[in-house]
């Protein structure tokens, strides 16, 4: 419909900087606009990659959200195992979250199987996680305690127990 202008190659330190900037004013979709002209003239670029999927996951709880499946499909074009483990958490934990404000129905069971793929990315992504970096391990703690602090998060079987246990 439209043919799409190319931004210069020397412009693309201030493009992803400005991209940053956008997802901080909690403007993802003017984010991920411009990680997409950074990726047309450098298909590689990491940053506009983590900017990208980081911006997806940042509507995952807008009125019209983002795909989680297109967040992943980011994920193989990482370079590094860590950031694919470690960005796969993020990917889980947030679509985790956006269950757990939407108030639909089975979202605590939702939540609860988001926030455990999480954590497992996560306990991948500390094994092989680079010196002196806590990420992975400091997001496993988040999703513990989100999990610790919503009794409803529990996966089925679990429900099923806790519900025979009060009479119910």
């Amino acid at each position: 419909m439209f043919d799409l202008k190319p931004i210069a190659a020397d412009a693309v330190p201030a493009a992803l900087e400005k991209a940053h900037r956008y997802r901080l004013l909690n403007q993802p979709e003017q984010a991920e606009s411009i990680c997409e002209d950074v990726l047309q003239i450098e298909p590689d670029n990491q940053q506009a990659l983590v900017t990208l999927l980081l911006a997806h996951t940042d509507r995952f709880t807008d009125p019209r959200p983002a795909s989680p499946h297109e967040a992943r499909g980011l994920l193989p074009r990482l370079h590094s195992e860590y950031e694919r483990e470690y960005y796969a958490g993020i990917v889980a934990e947030r679509e985790g979250i956006a269950w757990l404000r939407s108030g639909k129905p089975r979202a605590g069971r939702a939540t609860y199987e988001c926030l455990r793929e999480a954590m497992e990315c996560y306990e991948r992504a500390e094994a092989v996680r680079p010196e002196a970096n806590d990420d992975a391990l400091l997001r496993w703690n988040s999703c513990a305690r989100l999990i610790m602090a919503h009794p409803d998060l529990v996966p089925d079987d679990e429900r099923l127990e806790v519900a025979a246990s009060l009479g119910e």
